[in-house]
This record gives C-alpha cells, structure tokens and sequence, in this order.
C-alpha cells in the first residue's frame, strides 16, 4: 500500500474516533465518495511529480498513475496541473499503474474528428514533424498522417518547410480500432482553386479590387485579393513590377510592404489556370499624356543621370518621365567606350528632346546637341595639310585614335606612322596619353574624324634609299629579328632590311644558326617602297666573295679545243695500226718465200 492510502486510513481512523462512530461505516461513506479508476476509463488526474522521463498523477487510485513525458507534448507543464488520461494497467508490473495521455486526447478528440469527417469539414492542423512518405500534423490535440501526395496540388520541392506552420486539412480516413488518421490539404485548396475559379468567372478586365500585399519577388507583387460578397474566396493575383508605377521601380519595397493593404485593377483573367493580372499604376493619372506638350522637340531641359547602361544613360526629366540618351548622342567626338567615362549615375545634365513616343512612353534625348557642333567649321579651323597637336587616347586595328580638341577627334593608320618602319600594330610607336604632331591629311565627314600622318612631316626618303642602294650593292647589316621564314636587319637607322631564309648562306632554322645582334655582310637585291621593304641576300654576296677569291689565287686555265685534246691518243693509235698493218706484210711475204722454197722448209724449225 502506498503511503498515500496509508495516510489517508491514519486520517479516516482520526476522524471516527473523534466523532465517536463506527470507524467501518465512516470508511465505507469515504470510499462510496471516492472515484476508484478502474482499467480503460478516462479520469481527470493532477500531475503530482516529473522526472527525467515520467509524469506521476493523482488520479484518486491506490498509486500514482505513471506517464511517459513524451507523450506531453507542452513541455511546459508543472506539478498541480490537471490532465486527462486513459487507465491503462491498475497494479501492474512491480504494482505501478500505468497510464497513457496520447491514448486520452484519442478517446476524448475522437467525437469531434469523426463529426469533421461526415461533414466534411475543414480544420486547422499544426505541423510537428517529417517523417517517411510525408508529415505528422496535430488535430484535437491527437496525431494524424498527412500522406506527402496530399500536400499540395502541386509536387512539394521541400516538405520539410512545412514543419511548425498550421494548415487547413480535411479528415479522409478513419480507423479507431488502429488510432489511424488521415488528413488532406490538397483536397482544402482543391475545393478553394474551385471556388475562386467560379469567382474569377465573374470578373472582368477593368474591375477594381481591394487586397493584402502578400509576397514581393524580382518581379513584381503577389496581392491577395477576395470576393466582397464571400471573403473566405480568393486568390493570389500578380502586380507585375511594370505596373506598379508609371515611372520604372528598381524594387518593389519602394512601392508598397507586405501586409499593406492596397486597390488594384483587374488586367486580365484566365480562370481555368488560376491567373489574375492585375495593376496598380492604372488607377492614378498617365503622366505621359501632358509630356508631348511640356517636352517639344528640340527643347533644352535639364535632368539627373538614374540609370548607366552600356547602350547609353537614362535620364529623368521630372518624376516618373525619363529618357534614353544613346551612346552616340553623347559627344560630338567619337562616343565613349562606356557611358560612365563621361557621366555617374545623380549627375545633372542638359539634354535636348530628340523625340517623343507617347504610345511607346519613350523620350530619346541627347547631350551632344545641348553644345555647339564642333565640325560645323572643321575644314577652316583644320585646312589640309596643317600640322595639328593631340593627344593618344585609344587604339584600334589598324590605327590610333588622337584627340585633337573637345569633339574633335583623328585616326593615324598604322600606315602612316613611319615611312621606312613597318608596323603591325599602332602600340608598337605609340601609347596612350602621348603628345603628339601629325599633318591633317582629309576628313571623313560621314564618321567625323580627321585623316592623320605621321610620316608625312617628314620628306619621303625612299628616292634617296634607291640611289643609295642599287641592286647588287653590298652593305654590313646587324640582325634585329629571326623567325623561320628569314632575318630582319638593321640597313641604316631607322631602315630595316629582309634576309630571306633561301638568301641566308647558313642552311637550317634561322633562329637555331643565328643570332639576334650578329653582324653579316648582304647584297641587295631590290627596293620595295610600297611595302616598305629592302631585300637582301647573303647567299649571294658570299658566293660573289667566293668567285673573287678563286680568280685572285688560281692561274686561269688554257682555253683549248676538243680536237686538240683528242690529237695525242688518235696519233698513238695510227702509229699502232701501221705497225699491225707493217706485221701483216711481212707475215705474208715469208709464207710465199716458204711456198717457193720447200727444200728449206726442213731447216726453217731449228732457224
């Protein structure tokens, strides 16, 4: 018995003593009065103790009912609280009784869930946790399973953001002998998208309405709005970021918050996906319909700089009016590489109104034409053939750009810079912000821009370089370059010079058998002034020295003929065949002598 029970019997046995009565009757009164729990009955008990992992109650038995804490999901809770829970087991195991909260909340939610059920009902539930295949929601105080297929009408990218929120569901499944219950939140916005198709059918473009700022993103507002005769209908209508304002928003936030309530017009309706367009800018005045009048063509005003863009800068004229000045229609010169290097975003600027698109809203400005017309005089201040000063302010393919004043600007081609040094690009002479003095050669009125020379500051010396190195000249060159195809040499100062790789006396790769800054001795082979050329041959001039040195050192040779040559042999051979022919006579004079004498024909062996 615990001590509870034992101190209430020392009080019973007390109390009948003192009033002198049968202390049997007293305690059957004391028990009649009692609620004794009894096994699979709800009772209302008073937490009398926690501990790390159990929740001891008072339910009025013999012992404590014991709870597991988890099963209380409000941590929060204190000794002296009343709760409700479901007797389990009386004097079980080591004589605990042994109680279950979750089972209670079950038995005692479980009228109103299956009422929400058969009504179809929509209740609020609040998310507790993820588990596999979808989410555990609370409703009544009891555990339900909302299947993750049940989440939206849509495929859910993260459930998980789910957790803590509370939702409206509908109940779909009911088990009560397995505690099982299955709640919806698709079927809730399913018949919601329904209802508010039926509403959006009602409404056309031109409408106003009245909503809730609920999301801002990048590209405009979503605005809930909401049947006036039926609040609990509506939608999510988007403001584009274009129809916020008549002037161009950066960011929404500078037009409204979220929570602001606001009047919006209807654009558009598609019912049957559930889109409303809607706008904010078409219940206030157009500000472009006085803008013709106020900004004429050809008028002068002045603006601040809001916006840089590669193609040019907007510039807003007064509040909600702004305008484009192109690239092109900033300098009289040539346009800057970028906008920025003439204007920053708050500067003030005069413009003059180029055009007016009233149904486009555009107005196209420039700030070239607020100032004088450099090139109006170009050919009276810079005549042709006078010398200019400017300055390198940019490169190009084939040349370099010179700044000669504010709005006057000149190309020297690559070409023009030297007229005996070939360049491939303008760098290899100049650099930027150099000084520089160059001859007005013509102008390119359609481009605006000033045709420059160099070179013709100076006299053209190629007249002078023919008489002073006629082909077959020889010369001492140093060698300024090397590649596979020759040798670049230094023929003069400022006089460059081409060995070609067949003309180089040394066979092989140039750049393996030579050297940059060794000194060889050429022959010219001709003049080029139009490529800006002299070609050269060291080949030759060493087979020139070759020819001489032979002539110097070796005796020349008699000049004799073929006949001559071929006397002595055709001699030695007619003296041979009149010996052979001398032979044969003699051979046949002594045979006939033989014939004639034959009594000496014993003694002609021992002769």
């Amino acid at each position: 018995m615990s001590e509870k029970k034992e101190a209430q019997d020392a009080v019973v046995h007390q109390t009948a003593a003192a009033e002198g009565g049968d202390e049997q009757d007293f305690l059957k009164l004391v028990e009649a009065s009692l609620q004794i729990p009894r096994e699979g009955e709800i009772v209302k008990g008073r937490i009398a103790k926690i501990t790390g992992n159990e929740v001891f109650i008072d339910i009025g038995g013999k012992s404590e009912g014991v709870a597991p804490l988890h099963e209380f999901r409000n941590a929060d809770i204190h000794e002296g609280d009343e709760v409700y829970v479901y007797v389990e087991t009386l004097e079980g195991r080591n004589g605990r009784t042994i109680v279950s909260k979750q089972k209670a909340d079950f038995l005692r939610a479980w009228d109103q869930i299956k009422a929400v059920y058969d009504n179809n009902e929509t209740v609020q539930a609040k998310v507790l946790r993820q588990v596999k295949g979808g989410l555990i929601v609370e409703i009544f105080g009891v555990d339900a399973f909302l299947p993750g297929s049940h989440i939206d009408v849509r495929k859910v990218k993260s459930i998980s953001s789910f957790v803590g929120r509370t939702i409206p569901v509908k109940v779909i499944k009911l088990n009560k002998a397995r505690k099982n219950i299955v709640v919806s939140r698709r079927e809730v916005l399913e018949e919601q998208m329904e209802r508010a198709r039926e509403w959006l059918h009602q409404l056309k473009p031109g409408d106003v309405l009245e909503g809730v700022v609920k999301n801002i993103t990048d590209f405009g507002v979503f605005v809930h709005v909401t049947d006036k005769d039926n609040p609990e209908v509506g939608i999510d209508g988007l403001v584009h970021i274009s129809d916020l304002a008549w002037h161009k928003v950066r960011d929404a936030r500078e037009i409204v918050q979220i929570g602001e309530k606001v009047r919006v017009q209807v654009l558009d309706v598609d019912p049957q996906n559930l889109k409303l367009s809607l706008s904010m800018k078409h219940l206030t005045p157009h500000p472009w319909e006085q803008v013709k009048e106020r900004y004429p063509v050809g008028a002068k005003v002045k603006g601040r700089v809001t916006r840089i863009m590669d193609y040019g800068v907007f510039v807003e004229v007064e509040p909600g009016v702004e305008g484009l000045v192109h690239i092109s229609e900033m300098s009289w010169g040539k346009p800057p590489n970028h906008p920025s290097d003439l204007v920053q975003v708050g500067d003030e600027v005069e413009v003059v109104v180029l055009n007016v698109d009233v149904e486009k809203q555009r107005l196209s400005l420039g700030m070239k034409q607020a100032k004088p017309d450099p090139w109006s005089m170009i050919e009276e201040k810079y005549p042709k053939g006078s010398v200019v000063k400017g300055t390198v302010v940019d490169f190009g393919n084939f040349g370099a750009y010179i700044e000669i004043e504010d709005g006057i600007e000149g190309f020297l081609h690559v070409a023009d810079i030297s007229w005996t040094k070939k360049f491939t690009r303008p760098q290899e002479a100049l650099r930027k912000g150099q000084k520089v003095r160059l001859k007005v050669m013509g102008f390119d009125k359609r481009n605006r821009i000033l045709e420059l020379s160099l070179k013709d500051l100076q006299p053209n010396p190629w007249d002078e370089i023919v008489r002073r190195l006629p082909p077959g000249s020889e010369i001492k060159t140093r060698i300024l370059a090397l590649n596979e195809h020759g040798a670049v040499v230094e023929v003069t100062e400022g006089l460059e010079g081409f060995v070609p790789r067949s003309h180089l006396s040394r066979k092989g790769n140039p750049v393996e058998n030579y050297e940059v800054g060794e000194e060889i001795n050429v022959r010219v082979l001709r003049i080029e002034p139009q490529r800006k050329r002299v070609l050269l041959s060291e080949r030759e001039y060493v087979q020139a020295k070759e020819k001489a040195d032979m002539a110097r050192y070796r005796p020349e040779p008699a000049r004799i003929s073929l006949g001559e040559l071929l006397k002595p042999e055709l001699e030695r051979l007619k003296a041979l065949m009149e010996q052979e022919a001398a032979a044969a006579e003699a051979q046949e004079t002594e045979g006939e002598a033989s014939e004639a004498s034959p009594s000496d024909a014993s003694e002609t062996p021992e002769a």
